[in-house]
């Protein structure tokens, strides 16, 4: 037997406006090129879930008019997320019309699973760990299921995954590759589809991340890791220990955690020693009036007067922090543009990403959005990018939220302020360097 994996890859803007100031900007250029050269965690760990005795192909495509169908497959496995559900379908539409069955999963058929088998003979809805054998048999006796639904009572137990197949991978084609330490986050903001499709926050033994780690290392010389959480640092205790494992290792690495990360001086020390360049944290905003509901316990509401003092404990150790602010929340005004800038030049903040607000289907965002008729449209998936508008604002009109995210396009990621970053990183770094 033989099974094809396909990860859609890649995100199309679809305003021009944006695409044509994008590449004019190096910071905004400079990150788009490293999400979209992350290979799929999801289907290297499924390819270890898999029997010996089954062929497992591991496949990126970006662009389905390049991709030249492999007819001599068993079953096409196809994983996607929202911005690009409809090129998926269609290259899913064009397997099953040779007579090649087809299993679609990820994020997006796990919210949408209706729609997806609409163009597959078989959806996994939600974690793939605890089905996939079952669907690899099923595929195996040609009885596919229409849907494969985990558990949503009992959670997968993260201590039981397998070590993600990273020697399928060209290596030579990535500056970084994913490990995943956690599932979910206790934070459950309105807006986050993984929250939704995740469920409570689970996290593997330390000893098992290293594993990972470690294979990583004796395939790649110069790793570069990226830990594909949503929250990494939640569990303080075991942040210790996973960080005091990383410092026995000359690995640089990034992650995603909230601003508590900043709480513990003894959390910090260890961070800076285990190789962390950089922590990506979601303020969102910094308008009280915007934070507040945004989610369940109102607890990024209460830490944004902390926002400051964390950004300068990070890197003052060092450790960047990629600030990321969300535009369009229902305080944000005209006049929010102007602040937002001056709050990430003053704190030095080495590295920012701005998004716009993005409703992704069946998300508490969407169906109050859809609820008070401030939705452009029910279906809108190729505009879930995280840049393309597709509702209607509160507080100020839809060109003017499209305009005030250009003029931060344009004040942030031009080349003078983007140097000015990369100066100010440098000098941090020397001073450590000096006081070591």
């Amino acid at each position: 037997m033989t099974i094809l994996f396909i990860s859609m890859s890649g995100v199309r803007i679809v305003s021009q406006s944006l695409k044509e100031l994008g590449i004019t900007l190096p910071g905004f250029v400079e990150r788009g090129e490293v999400i979209s050269s992350l290979p799929s965690l999801a289907g290297l760990t499924l390819a270890a879930c898999t029997p010996g005795d089954v062929e497992f192909r591991y496949r990126e495509v970006d662009d389905i008019t390049q991709h030249g169908l492999e007819t001599d497959v068993d079953l096409v496995a196809l994983s996607t997320f929202t911005a690009m559900a409809y090129d998926c379908y269609a290259l899913a539409d064009r397997y099953r019309s040779v007579g090649t069955p087809v299993v679609i999963g990820g994020l997006h058929a796990t919210l949408m699973p209706q729609e997806a088998k609409a163009h597959s003979d078989a959806v996994c809805v939600g974690e793939g760990e605890p089905v996939w054998p079952r669907i690899v048999d099923d595929a195996r006796q040609r009885r596919l299921k229409p849907f494969y639904r985990a558990s949503t009572r009992y959670r997968y137990d993260l201590s039981t995954a397998p070590v993600p197949r990273y020697e399928l991978l060209d290596i030579s084609r990535y500056n970084r590759l994913t490990v995943q330490t956690s599932r979910g986050c206790p934070l459950d903001c309105e807006f986050c589809a993984a929250s939704k499709v995740l469920g409570r926050y689970r996290i593997k033994p330390v000893k098992q991340v290293m594993q990972e780690i470690d294979r990583i290392a004796r395939l790649w010389d110069h790793p570069f890791l990226e830990l594909a959480d949503d929250n990494t640092f939640v569990n303080k205790a075991w942040a210790k220990a996973f960080l005091k494992e990383m410092a026995k290792r000359d690995i640089p690495w990034f992650t995603e955690a909230d601003v508590s990360v900043a709480d513990d001086p003894e959390l910090i020390e260890l961070l800076a020693k285990s190789g962390c360049r950089q922590v990506l944290i979601g303020f969102e905003s910094i308008f009280s009036e915007s934070l507040d509901n945004l989610d369940r316990s109102n607890w990024k509401w209460k830490r944004r007067d902390q926002y400051r003092r964390a950004i300068d404990s990070l890197q003052s150790h060092g450790i960047s922090v990629n600030g990321c602010f969300i535009l369009g929340l229902d305080g944000d005004t005209p006049d929010s543009f102007e602040k937002i800038r001056d709050f990430i030049l003053e704190t030095n903040l080495l590295e920012s990403q701005v998004t716009v607000l993005t409703p992704f289907p069946n998300t508490r965002l969407y169906h109050r959005l859809k609820q008070e008729g401030r939705l452009f449209e029910e279906t809108f998936w190729d505009r879930c990018t995280l840049f393309d508008l597709n509702f209607y604002p509160k507080q100020m009109s839809p060109a003017e939220l499209e305009e005030g995210m250009m003029f931060l396009f344009r004040e942030l990621y031009n080349q003078q302020i983007y140097a000015r970053r990369r100066r100010h990183y440098v000098d941090i770094q020397k001073r450590l360097h000096t006081a070591a």
